[in-house]
Order: structure tokens, then C-alpha cells, then sequence
């Protein structure tokens, strides 16, 4: 029963850590698409689809980095878990430039047009997703 104070305490600072990273990474998509992301959502498919992987993506990398660290110190894998998640976003903004660079027009754009999903939205997804999982490798 010692033990479980403690590690609910843990579990709440996590989920704060955890809710903030999922924010700020909301705020890094916002600023790679063009005008007010949440507006898009309202229109385009294309939007929510890379929005709703963008944020799983990053919960994965945070996810991973609490449970690979779970027996280390809890500040130490406070630190690994703010670190990685910190990485996952700076990784993910630098795969979106680079798909940007190699795609036709701007992803930004591309990914918010109202309507169905759009093919390079598709694939805007798969990259989330591939980063992601590197980034959790790294960590595991």
C-alpha cells in the first residue's frame, strides 16, 4: 500500500507530461499547415486523417519512452520520457519539410483541402507513422 501513493503520483505527472507533449505537438502541426488546423477539421478528412496520426504517433513515442523506462529512477525517466518526446516532434516536423520538398505543391495546403481524403494526406500518414516507429525503436 506504500507504494501506491507514490505511483499514482507518478501516473498523474506522466499524464501531465504526456498531455503537454500531445499539445505542443498539436501547435507544430498547426504551424506546418496553413491558417487554424481545427478549422480544417470541420472540411477535410485529409486533415483529420494526418491530425489523428500525428497525435497517436506521438502518444506511441511517449508511451514507449515511460514504459521502456518504468524501472530506471522516476526522474530519470522523467527526463528520457520528455527527451524522447521532444525528439519525436523535431523528427516528424523534419520528415513533413522533407515530404514537402519531394512532393508536388505544398503538403500544407494539400492536407487541408475540404473534401475526401486526399492521396498525399495517405501518405503524409504513412511517413508519421514510419517516424514514429523509429523513434520508439530507439527508445526500446
Amino acid at each position: 500500500m506504500t507504494d501506491l501513493l507514490p505511483a499514482l503520483g507518478y501516473g498523474v505527472v506522466y499524464c501531465l507530461v504526456g498531455t503537454l507533449v500531445l499539445v505542443a505537438s498539436w501547435f507544430v502541426l498547426d504551424l506546418l499547415t496553413p491558417g487554424r488546423l481545427g478549422e480544417h477539421l470541420r472540411t477535410s478528412h485529409s486533415a483529420a486523417l494526418v491530425a489523428a496520426t500525428w497525435m497517436v504517433a506521438q502518444g506511441a513515442i511517449v508511451f514507449t519512452a515511460i514504459w521502456s523506462n518504468a524501472d530506471s529512477a522516476f526522474g530519470a525517466a522523467l527526463a528520457w520520457t520528455a527527451a524522447f518526446s521532444v525528439l519525436g516532434v523535431l523528427l516528424q516536423s523534419l520528415a513533413w519539410r522533407l515530404v514537402d520538398l519531394v512532393t508536388p505543391g505544398t503538403l500544407g495546403e494539400e492536407v487541408t483541402v475540404p473534401g475526401p481524403v486526399a492521396p498525399l494526406a495517405a501518405v503524409s500518414a504513412g511517413v508519421i507513422v514510419a517516424v514514429a516507429l523509429v523513434v520508439v525503436a530507439s527508445i526500446a
